[in-house]
């Protein structure tokens, strides 16, 4: 007899099976015991008879604390009423190790106390369920790129220079030259893309902002696709097929955990393409009628994102956003060189952008002069010219960040559950 989790219960219908997990929930009814065991899979309701135990197995069932962690082993029987639809009755019940006094309880605690806990309240359904989905989201991400012939290029986390602004930069001491942890991958993207064509980042990056806003992190993930001869319209056409592939395989392969959150799948049906797609000159008329005082030149800020995407039942496109509010990287609009050729795609429901990118400036002198105009040290993105001397093309590229794409299909208040351990503004503990 070998051991199954609980998730693969129901090919075992009838037979005796041996599961390893640990106390969940427990109550008692008479002369039947009822133990919930969750195993890291999923949960099951084990059955124990005092007929059909020993006095020393039944008495164990009731002291046990909450996650303690146990071997049973019993028969699988179908029932519609348990969690999963099957539950176990109880043959042999064995203690591993029996838990202290565990200190999430079932009732409401302080979001303090669960940051505190964190490394306990992951075991939690609700954040069990979220933390699938996000294993769910990444693989399907990985899947999209790779079925059109994307190469993972890893980027480097020590950077010798910013790539979103020099003041949201973690500085670090590298062998006594100032370094800094990555803001993006997207430059030594660039450089993939100009030898293997179609390539892609994901991993996590890093920004100083002084933010307690539900929406940021220190640190979070992101894929960040790049891809030579692409221009702004194709690279948009990427985002939104990427953003339906995942979220047609969540809703399909992560059906239960949505349950568990109470996520309306109905609203996640809706995202088809084409996406509602607006200037920037057009936002800024939207925002206004809405009697938002915004003014032409400003970026959106996440008062504005809010209003924005509450607007559309789908992912909305803002693109061509004033150039100078966009990094020195992004190209002009040749129709209209005030304005950048890039795109943020803002989340429904009031979620804000979860995706930013656009056309880079693929020509020398022109990058050279940004460069210059946002005093930067050109020494140290001489290689980074160097794409620009030998061979330049245009490309376009984009980062999705995973948290906020997280949050979005989960529907969550914050940000901070849709990574397994937050950093924030005044959080680096556990």
């Amino acid at each position: 007899m070998s051991w199954v989790y609980v998730e693969e219960l129901g090919r075992h219908s009838g037979e005796i099976v041996k599961i390893r997990g640990w106390v969940h929930h427990r109550r008692s009814s008479g002369k039947i015991r009822f133990l919930e065991i969750r195993d890291g899979t999923g949960i099951v309701q084990c059955v124990l008879l005092k007929n059909q135990l020993s006095e020393q197995e039944f008495e164990l069932a009731d002291r046990m604390p909450l996650e303690s962690s146990v071997l049973i082993e019993g028969e699988v029987r179908a029932d519609k009423r348990a969690p999963g639809g099957y539950e176990l009755t109880v043959n042999t019940l064995q203690l591993v190790h029996q838990a202290e006094e565990y200190p999430i309880q079932p009732k409401e605690h302080g979001i303090d106390f669960l940051l505190q806990k964190r490394h306990l309240w992951i075991r939690s359904p609700r954040q069990n369920a979220i933390l699938r989905i996000r294993n769910e989201l990444v693989k399907a991400i990985r899947e999209f790129f790779d079925q059109r012939g994307f190469v993972l290029l890893d980027a480097p986390i020590f950077t010798p220079s910013a790539c979103e602004g020099t003041s949201t930069l973690f500085k670090v001491d590298y062998f006594g030259e100032p370094a800094y942890l990555t803001q993006s991958g997207q430059l030594y993207m660039e450089a993939g893309a100009m030898a293997l064509s179609k390539v892609y980042c994901f991993g996590p990056t890093f920004r100083a902002e002084k933010s307690k806003t539900r929406r940021h992190l220190t640190e979070f993930w992101m894929v960040e696709p790049e891809v030579a001869w692409y221009e702004l319209e194709e690279v948009i056409n990427l985002a939104e097929d990427l953003i339906i592939y995942f979220v047609e395989r969540i809703i399909d392969k992560r059906k239960e955990e949505l349950k568990i959150l109470e996520r309306h799948i109905s609203l996640l049906e809706q995202i088809k393409k084409p996406f509602p797609k607006i200037s920037y000159d057009q936002a800024i008329e939207l925002l206004k009628n809405k009697g938002m005082n915004v003014q032409w030149g400003e970026d959106f800020g996440g008062d504005e994102e809010t209003a924005l995407s509450q607007s559309f039942a789908q992912p909305v496109i803002i693109h061509r956003y004033p150039a100078k509010v966009k990094a020195f990287y992004m190209a002009n609009d040749p129709a209209n060189p005030e304005l950048a050729l890039c795109v943020d795609i803002l989340a429904p429901e009031g979620y804000g952008e979860i995706v930013g990118g656009g056309q880079r400036e693929a020509d020398y002198n022109r990058l050279l002069g940004k460069i210059n105009a946002h005093n930067l040290p050109k020494q140290v993105f001489d290689w980074y010219l160097d794409l620009r001397k030998f061979g330049s093309v245009p490309h376009s590229g984009f980062g999705l960040g995973i948290e906020r794409t997280l949050a979005w299909i989960c529907k969550l208040k914050h940000i901070r559950e849709a990574i397994p351990f937050p950093r924030m503004l005044e959080k680096i503990f556990p």
